[in-house]
């Protein structure tokens, strides 16, 4: 969804070779960026902060389904589940909206085709939002890490648990733990990896008064590449055939020992 509303207006202002303010109506103030600036820096708020609230409710429903199966099962509906989406999006919409208020900038970044929160350059009302957004985002990232690293943990012991010889029905179960382990592990690293540069550069800008467009820029791409990676390491590694492979791997690597 973030893509389909975002990567239009990015065509549209290199197809007329304007800037998003350019294209859009202007805004209050002479300095202030354009209508179509401030709705993209909002998007792509929105979009990099809802994206992550649902990630930590997945890790959540992850390690309580590992770790504590019958608080799980007690307390964990359909409908709780079916309600967090509308929950997180509405929390994360009203939070990404405090810059139109005016605690926060919306800022048009060169080359004119893309407009976030701005991240340095301002003064304490207008720095204080990227503060709380990348503390937000941090503490978030923290959250994700540990529910994962925890469930990766009992997923290893129940493989572990498992006879590694003798019955053959219990080998496909253990292959499975073993196939959700590498997954976890491989996204979590990329979701790690992908998050952190925002989050430093948003305090750099605040406290070092570091101002880097190209920076910035760098560092929205990195959060981008983990939307447009992510489901892709999650539709191959989920594939028989790198299943096949994993299996044949951990094989040759037990026949080894």
């Amino acid at each position: 969804l973030g893509k389909c509303l975002l990567s239009p207006i990015v065509l549209a202002a290199y197809a007329y070779n304007r800037s998003l303010s350019e294209l859009g109506p202007g805004g209050r103030g002479e300095n202030e960026p354009g209508v179509l600036c401030q709705l993209f820096a909002f998007l792509m708020a929105f979009f990099g902060l809802a994206p992550t609230l649902l990630l930590l409710a997945m890790a959540l429903e992850c390690w309580l389904s590992l770790g504590h199966p019958y608080f799980y099962r007690r307390h964990l509906t359909r409908r709780l589940g079916a309600a967090l989406g509308p929950a997180a999006a509405g929390l994360c919409a009203l939070f990404c909206a405090l810059p139109l208020l005016g605690f926060g900038a919306p800022m048009q970044y060169c080359p004119g085709t893309w407009c976030f929160i701005r991240m340095a350059g301002g003064g304490p009302s207008q720095l204080g939002f990227p503060v709380l957004y990348a503390s937000l985002m941090g503490l978030l990232v923290l959250a994700i890490v540990a529910c994962n690293v925890s469930s990766m943990r009992h997923l290893y012991g129940m493989a572990r648990r498992q006879p590694r010889r003798g019955a053959p029905p219990a080998a496909a179960p253990r292959m499975e733990e073993l196939d959700h382990l590498v997954l976890l592990g491989l996204m979590t690293v990329l979701f790690t990896v992908c998050s952190l540069p925002l989050i430093i550069r948003a305090y750099m800008g605040a406290f070092a008064a570091d101002f880097n467009e190209n920076a910035d820029l760098s560092a929205l791409r990195f959060l981008s590449v983990n939307s447009i990676v992510d489901p892709w390491v999650f539709i191959i590694f989920r594939t028989s055939v790198f299943r096949s492979f994993v299996r044949r791997v951990c094989r040759r690597l037990g026949s080894r020992r």
